[in-house]
């Protein structure tokens, strides 16, 4: 079976804890064929201000002191995670001409600039309307990157913010804003990931992957989000049989910004 975790953060990410190489030796040891690293570029930090730009020199010389040592064990991939890339497009198309760039995940982590552009990672989730106010911001934002499909190859963690709010908060009234944005994804020949959140997200995708399928969606990648070598991995397999379950016959790996797919 391939599989492949295409969502995973080094140390040199701000919430990153180890170099690529531990990442790789777990992806090995968790029996995955393929790993993409997908450090952070926000333009916003984390209370909503302006970040600085991106010292892609570390970046490079980490990959490429990295990959060589694992050739035919493991494809390694680079990849980027851009968050909010649709509010400064003139810099984030600047950097995505970028010759080196296998994968471009498109995010949003952080509030609208009109609502302070905090990171949700902060943000007190303990009453029901905070929940939803958030979630109204949120899709809009989402949308917003969706209608610009030259900023990502894959819109990155749709469900996003349920990871920090209580059981009991339903996207039901977000149907229209999320058919929105997979119609968009679908016509612009982009694709989505399945996010497990390090395993701890998978049955939450089943209504976003049904619905995907049915407006025509067919490009799907898998990714754990992890931070740490222990979350590498974790939750792919699943999200394979829940491809397979929703009607999906193939996973993509992407290669200089081109998918590859591989059978389920």
């Amino acid at each position: 079976m391939y599989y492949s975790d295409t969502h995973t953060h080094t140390i040199l990410s701000m919430d990153g804890h180890v170099p690529l190489s531990a990442l790789a030796d777990a992806a090995i040891d968790a029996g995955l064929s393929a790993l993409t690293v997908t450090d952070h570029y926000d333009f916003f930090t984390e209370d909503g201000k302006k970040a600085p730009a991106l010292d892609w020199g570390p970046t490079l010389q980490q990959f490429y002191e990295t990959a060589p040592r694992y050739e035919g064990r493991l494809a390694l991939r680079l990849g980027i995670e851009m968050g909010a890339g649709a509010f400064f497009q003139e810099e984030a198309r600047s950097f995505l001409s970028l010759p080196e760039l296998d994968f471009v995940i498109g995010s949003v982590h952080n509030m609208s600039p009109e609502k302070g552009g905090i990171d949700l990672f902060y943000l007190n989730f303990e009453k029901l309307e905070d929940c939803y106010a958030t979630l109204d911001d949120y899709f809009t934002c989402m949308a917003h990157l969706a209608a610009r499909p030259d900023l990502y190859d894959v819109m990155g963690h749709i469900i996003y913010p349920l990871r920090y709010m209580p059981d009991g908060v339903s996207l039901l009234g977000y149907k229209d804003v999320i058919d929105v944005i997979l119609k968009a994804v679908v016509e612009a020949g982009r694709g989505i990931e399945i996010n497990t959140c390090r395993g701890k997200t998978i049955g939450a995708w089943w209504p976003i992957l049904r619905r995907y399928r049915a407006l025509g969606g067919e490009i799907v990648t898998t990714g754990s989000d992890a931070h740490t070598v222990e979350g590498v991995g974790k939750g792919i397999a699943q999200a394979c049989d829940l491809l397979r379950e929703t009607g999906f016959r193939y996973v993509a790996v992407y290669d200089k910004r081109k998918p590859v797919f591989h059978k389920l």
